[in-house]
């Protein structure tokens, strides 16, 4: 799958969670059950990847984790928070980067119209 295929999956999934469970549960709770949904549709995903960078020559094991990676090609990054603001798109990017994948997704399930809660981040896409 291409990561414009993956998005759309996750995208879909992501709408159908968020009608299905509404605003305001815990980030953690919106993880599960998209998971849950990824393993319905058997689409390859890591949850909480801890990602290793280099720098200056040395590498360091657990840099940060990743909220979930689809099929080793699309960084997703779940909030459940009042508003996104440019830190979060900042650090998807940095992600994005470090990890040398091309696509990342913002989703903040905690918006009362999911769709003004989406931002999609590029790396070289």
């Amino acid at each position: 799958m291409t990561e414009n295929e993956i998005s759309k999956i996750f995208l879909d999934i992501a709408f159908k969670v968020h009608k299905t469970l509404g605003s305001g549960l815990f980030e953690s709770v919106y993880e599960n059950i998209v998971c849950y949904e990824l393993d319905k549709q058997n689409i390859p995903y890591d949850i909480q990847k801890t990602v290793p960078i280099e720098y200056d020559g040395r590498k360091f094991d657990n840099a940060f984790r990743a909220d979930i990676i689809i099929d080793n090609k699309v960084i997703i990054e779940l909030k459940s928070v009042e508003k996104l603001n440019d830190l979060h798109k900042k650090q998807l990017l940095t992600y994005l980067k470090l990890t040398g994948l091309r696509l990342g997704l913002l989703i903040n399930f905690n918006e009362i119209l999911l769709k003004n809660g989406i931002v999609r981040i590029v790396n070289n896409l």
